[in-house]
């Protein structure tokens, strides 16, 4: 009972190092540490080689990966990236085999843990600057990760004691015995959550003639997929992108397992003689050591050329509803390529992501709190989506556009922007909810009541068919309505903070989440008015372009809230 519980605290302790450097590498990393692991990962044989040499430094295959989908989590590097990272943190684990067989010491990275987490929690508490305290965050993250896994390792010691020392005494033979041990060597790497205890066990094991050769070599294939725990464990309530990372690293130790076992007589005679070829000495700890070499090699050189293909398959997997939110529905790059096409796809885009603000900012001015975590997520997708808009607009080559284009491609962008400003607004305004403060004031009460109704009707009318040609002075009387009734409850909520009917915190509170909703309605009426001129434009009715109203925004001079996703 004490193991499992000191087993349940180890995967807690794992589980919070993740979240910590994830968030820890999103702000001490940025758009700068992206690009520099966009640079060394910017072909897959750049990121196998990454991979390699970092796990070979760091001796530990678990921290590359673990960290790859940190990177992941956080959107500092993407999937195709990602995979070649994995692949060389395989190639990378086998120093550990070399290290064990030739000098009989494995580092063990878990000695630095607490000086990792010292120096962190040093960053986090001693620093100002935001990403030195992101670095200290990440830092402390890493080295939680280490204890964690130290702690699960001693937990399952005496159980993975017992279970080497009984089984792996008797070599199988045969397929049957083949298949055995490479569970062994499964089973006792998801224990241990180390690959190289487990390898170092089956050396020890092969020097000292208490295991065969054959066995060995598939325990040691065994272990090698057991390290894939590691990644499944990490990506527990991680973004889909980190589980499609996890998921590579499976299919990759999965299909280079079985083509290993499939081979294994052959693979174990091209060791022994590519080992004499080399004159390394023929001692099982040093062929096995070769061993683990080649066949992770072997991986590599059969899966590198699919990992375009393997990709794409994983794009297609673990999909949300929000992700799928986020990607462009009429954006490509064949589109960029021709001018022509370019704005009014871009149009259709902006026009499909003024219906999603529209949507979310019903459910968001409704406050219902069950559905907050939601909104969150939406609001970060569409956000995304903007982004993605952006991207799209700098990729259209002007030189090659009308006059008339390149000017409402500039328009564009600026709905573009304006649709993220009222995206960015929708998580604070739902998180401070209206209709969740305590108002004792009757007229109050009415006053902000009215004003989330009319809030609604400008969301509302802004999601209508614009066909209709009474469709624009309706919105423009429901954005008006709606300024007239913000400033009404904004006297109210100031006459009962006056009347000590609400208390100073409730009434910064109230005005706060007041004047976000006003700032969201306004961008997006905004938005959604420029979008109908271009869609008039285009259809060549030429009618007169409205005057933009002025930025109501002296009301939020406090601040907006930090940029989504």
């Amino acid at each position: 009972m004490e193991s499992i519980l000191n087993a349940a605290g180890g995967l807690g302790i794992f589980l919070l190092a993740m979240t910590m450097m994830t968030a820890g590498l999103k702000v001490f990393g940025g758009d700068r540490l992206k690009r520099h692991l966009e640079q060394w990962t910017s072909t897959p044989l750049r990121g196998v080689a990454t991979g390699a040499l970092v796990t070979a430094l760091v001796q530990s295959s678990s921290a590359v990966t673990v960290a790859t989908i940190g990177f992941v989590n956080a959107g500092i590097l993407s999937l195709g990236h990602a995979l070649g990272v994995i692949f060389g943190a395989n190639l990378g684990t086998t120093m550990t085999g070399w290290l064990v067989s030739v000098t009989g010491f494995g580092f063990r990275i878990e000695a630095v843990a607490l000086p990792i987490i010292a120096l962190g929690v040093g960053l986090r508490v001693a620093m100002q600057n935001k990403r030195l305290r992101g670095l200290g965050e990440a830092l402390t993250g890493f080295g939680l990760f280490f204890l964690g896994l130290a702690i699960l390792k001693e937990a399952f010691s005496e159980v993975s004691a017992t279970f080497g020392t009984a089984t792996l005494a008797a070599a199988g033979t045969g397929a049957t015995g083949v298949a055995l041990f490479a569970v062994i060597g499964l089973v006792a790497t998801i224990l241990t959550q180390s690959s190289s205890a487990a390898v170092a066990l089956i050396l020890t094991a092969a020097s000292q003639s208490a295991l065969g050769l054959g066995a060995a070599a598939a325990a040691i294939i065994g272990a090698n997929l057991g390290t894939t725990s590691t990644a499944a464990l990490a990506v527990i309530g991680a973004t889909p992108n980190a589980k499609r990372v996890a998921a590579g690293h499976i299919l990759f130790n999965l299909l280079t397992g079985l083509v290993a076992l499939a081979i294994l007589p052959a693979l174990l005679w091209a060791t022994r003689e590519l080992g004499e070829l080399l004159g390394l000495s023929n001692q099982p700890a040093i062929v096995l050591a070769l061993f683990h070499t080649v066949f992770n090699v072997t991986g590599v050189v059969l899966l590198l050329p699919f990992i375009r293909p393997l990709t794409a398959f994983l794009q297609r997997r673990f999909t949300t509803a929000e992700e799928s939110m986020s990607r462009p529905r009429h954006l490509d790059r064949t589109v960029a390529a021709t001018p022509a096409f370019a704005v009014p796809a871009l149009e259709q885009e902006l026009r499909h992501m003024q219906d999603l603000v529209c949507g979310t900012g019903l459910a968001a001015v409704a406050g219902q709190q069950d559905r907050s975590a939601a909104i969150e997520r939406r609001a970060v997708a569409i956000y995304q989506l903007g982004q993605a808009a952006a991207a799209f607009a700098v990729e259209v080559r002007m030189e090659d556009m009308t006059r008339e284009d390149a000017e409402a491609l500039v328009r564009l962008l600026r709905i573009a922007r304006y649709l993220e400003e009222a995206t960015n607004l929708l998580p604070q305004l739902h998180a401070t909810g209206l209709d969740g403060h305590r108002l004792t004031s009757e007229m109050t009460k009415a006053s902000v009541l009215d004003l989330l109704a009319a809030a609604q009707t400008c969301l509302t009318v802004c999601g209508e068919n614009t066909d209709d040609p009474q469709w624009r002075g309706r919105l423009e009387s429901a954005r008006d309505r709606f300024e007239t009734l913000y400033q009404d409850a904004k006297a109210a909520v100031l006459r009962a903070a006056a009347t000590h009917l609400l208390s100073i915190d409730h009434t910064d509170s109230l005005l706060d989440a007041m004047s976000s909703t006003r700032r969201m309605i306004e961008q997006t009426v905004k938005a959604t008015l420029m979008l109908l001129e271009e869609v008039e434009s285009r259809r060549g009715l030429n009618a007169p372009r409205a005057t933009a109203r002025p930025d109501l925004t002296a009301d939020s001079a406090k601040g907006g809230p930090p940029p989504a996703g």
